[in-house]
């Protein structure tokens, strides 16, 4: 039975009314929002066409320079992508009263609220988010109660069409580590009995009216192996070692991909799991996050993969997903020291 949020949990789901804000509230304040990012020549980050033959050899040199590119030529039709961004909006446009009637319950990782890495961080971000693990039916009916199927069709497709991405991503960075495809039978499962995780997540970045003085996701990696973000207006930022921040420029028409942390464990650091952070703007922003990672009882190792030369020593011992997550929760980005031999 799901328990009823009290005030003092909603209050912490949604912490303040951002439509009548008029200043940034302290506890909102990032020091590290007025970072300077840097652009230019050898500082953008890589788009590349599925369709190109070298797509693998591109991708992969990508995962090791950079942890993140951007797609073209991925197959998913222009009018679904824009039909996730008109339900995005009118998700995030609803009054604050209705948004509350989806509101994520004590316990679980659906519905309506903050950003879930929130709870590791003291100051508050300037976003909204909205999670669907699976069907989004049970949410969408509480918040357009007479108006829900059109939202629903459209999470549904874009969730298989994310799904098939994926594993084609997947399938080229495993190739390129030499890992047998006997070690990954969750991938082939259509009806994701094993438990792979998969999760969309919806975020709003509402208009701010000092971007400056604050962010609106902070500095993090993702616990997936591949991420896949939909997204028309910049803010995503990512750190390069060297150089410090780097606002990524968006390319028509593309995806971004990066990579997370099971990524970096399973190639034996030759994968970076980029570091990024969102800023706010003074105009509305939507981005659509799609996460695919393996089932909990997933080990992930190095020595999944062949191409440990000899007397390469494994940087990363064993985990599972399950236990890996429990580190992240407690660590954040120091969760890969707790790993390494």
């Amino acid at each position: 039975m799901t328990s009823t949020p009290d005030e003092a949990y909603i209050k912490r789901l949604v912490p303040l009314d951002f439509g009548s804000a008029k200043s940034v509230p302290d506890s909102f304040v990032w020091p590290q929002a007025s970072d300077e990012v840097h652009s230019g020549d050898g500082l953008t980050i890589p788009v590349i066409d599925l369709t190109d033959p070298n797509a693998p050899q591109l991708i992969t040199e990508a995962c090791k320079t950079w942890g993140i590119l951007q797609v073209k030529g991925h197959g998913i039709p222009t009018k679904l992508l824009e039909d996730m961004e008109s339900e995005c909006e009118r998700l995030f446009s609803l009054p604050t009263d209705q948004k509350m009637k989806a509101v994520r319950s004590p316990g679980r990782i659906t519905g309506y609220g903050i950003a879930h890495i929130q709870s590791l961080f003291s100051t508050t971000m300037w976003h909204e988010g909205f999670t669907i693990v699976g069907s989004a039916i049970d949410h969408a009916r509480l918040l357009w109660p007479n108006d829900y199927q059109g939202f629903c069709d459209t999470i549904d497709d874009y969730q298989k069409q994310m799904k098939a991405l994926a594993e084609q991503l997947m399938r080229i960075l495993f190739k390129a580590l030499s890992i047998s495809v006997e070690e990954l039978n969750w991938l082939d499962d259509p009806t994701n009995s094993s438990g792979c995780s998969l999760s969309l997540q919806l975020n709003s970045y509402p208009p701010c009216p000092e971007p400056s003085r604050t962010l609106g996701l902070a500095p993090h990696t993702d616990t997936s192996i591949v991420t896949i973000l939909q997204a028309k207006t910049s803010g995503l930022q990512v750190f390069k070692d060297g150089v410090g921040w780097i606002l990524v420029e968006l390319e028509p028409d593309a995806l971004f991909v990066n990579l997370g942390d099971f990524s970096r464990i399973l190639s034996n650091g030759q994968f970076i799991s980029v570091l990024h952070r969102v800023v706010v703007k003074p105009i509305q922003r939507y981005s659509m996050a799609y996460f695919f990672r393996p089932p909990t009882d997933f080990v992930a190792s190095p020595l999944l993969s062949k191409d440990l030369g000899p007397g390469e020593v494994p940087r990363y011992r064993s985990v599972t997903v399950k236990e890996y997550l429990d580190l992240k929760g407690k660590h954040l980005e120091n969760a890969l020291s707790f790993i390494e031999n």
